[in-house]
């Protein structure tokens, strides 16, 4: 579908509204920041903060650790705040592997969760994070204690896939090949929008943000952008699940909602819409994203 391809743009505005946060220099990273290997060549940094339960924090696309240096301090009051960079996001070093998706995110995360002897966690995903968390509760359930999920660009089994998907992985797989990531970037933002953001006329800080975790996309577009799940395993999940909405978000989120609604066991299931914000709530809407959360998390 054309308009799910938005999700990446979404995502990249999502760490965009965390960039008064960085410089245009090199960010120094914090003492506590730490590296654990989750497979085979494969490490992840990661940042914790606080006692207690475990409640892990997976980015979205384009994007970083850094992304929820808003809600780890607070978090951490309560519960073991953990917050880490998928395999090809910064500040990881890890070498592009084939086949990379949403699914291998779910086994990199499954293994952080195994390597850290955290047992069952609250798992706090958006966007393709959201997606990288659903598949973890579906591979494996007796990781996960409960599930927040900020709007998911999920592609259900046996939907149909238009020609706007093709065509953006063949045009960034080109611009990679040619070591020009800002281009694959522009092919990511061009189907998006329809040719209106102009990557090359964001801010250097915006862009050198981007550009440090665009390994990510081209993972993405050598491997499954969007790796299908099957309804009938959504429907067996467990744990209890808050799916997080911004009001103002694009409207195409809105039936992967309802269809997540419509699956998930009724009587774990919630719903809550931040009034005001997009897909970039959890910057724009911080507050109002934790108190949702630490309200859905009392006493599970």
């Amino acid at each position: 579908m054309r308009q799910i391809l938005r999700f990446i743009l979404l995502t990249s505005a999502a760490g965009l509204a965390a960039l008064p946060l960085l410089s245009a220099q090199e960010p120094i990273r914090p003492p506590e920041l730490k590296k654990v290997s989750v497979a085979d060549g494969v490490e992840l940094h990661y940042i914790e903060r606080g006692k207690g339960v475990p409640v892990v924090f997976v980015h979205g696309g384009l994007v970083d650790y850094t992304g929820w240096e808003n809600q780890l301090g607070p978090f951490a009051e309560s519960y073991r705040a953990i917050a880490y960079s998928c395999r090809y996001n910064y500040p990881n070093t890890n070498k592009l592997q084939p086949k990379y998706s949403a699914v291998v995110e779910a086994e990199d995360l499954a293994a952080l969760i195994k390597k850290l002897d955290l047992g069952k966690v609250h798992v706090v995903g958006l966007s393709y994070g959201a997606y990288t968390a659903l598949f973890l509760a579906v591979k494996h359930p007796d990781l996960v204690r409960s599930l927040v999920l900020a709007e998911p660009p999920v592609h259900f089994r046996g939907d149909p896939v238009d020609e706007a998907r093709a065509r953006m992985v063949k045009v960034a797989r080109a611009a990679f090949e040619k070591g020009k990531p800002e281009e694959a970037v522009q092919a990511v933002f061009d189907v998006a929008t329809g040719g209106k953001a102009k990557f090359d006329k964001f801010p250097e800080v915006a862009k050198k943000y981007i550009l440090r975790n665009a390994l990510q996309l081209e993972a993405m577009v050598n491997g499954d952008c969007f790796p299908e799940i099957d309804r009938d395993a959504i429907r067996k999940i467990a744990a209890p699940t808050l799916l997080m909405s911004g009001e103002k978000s694009p409207p195409f989120f809105k039936p992967i909602d309802k269809e997540l609604m419509r699956l998930l066991p009724e009587k774990g299931r919630q719903q809550v819409i931040i009034r005001g914000a997009d897909h970039g709530m959890f910057r724009s809407h911080a507050e109002q994203c934790r108190k949702a959360i630490l309200e859905f998390l009392r006493g599970k």
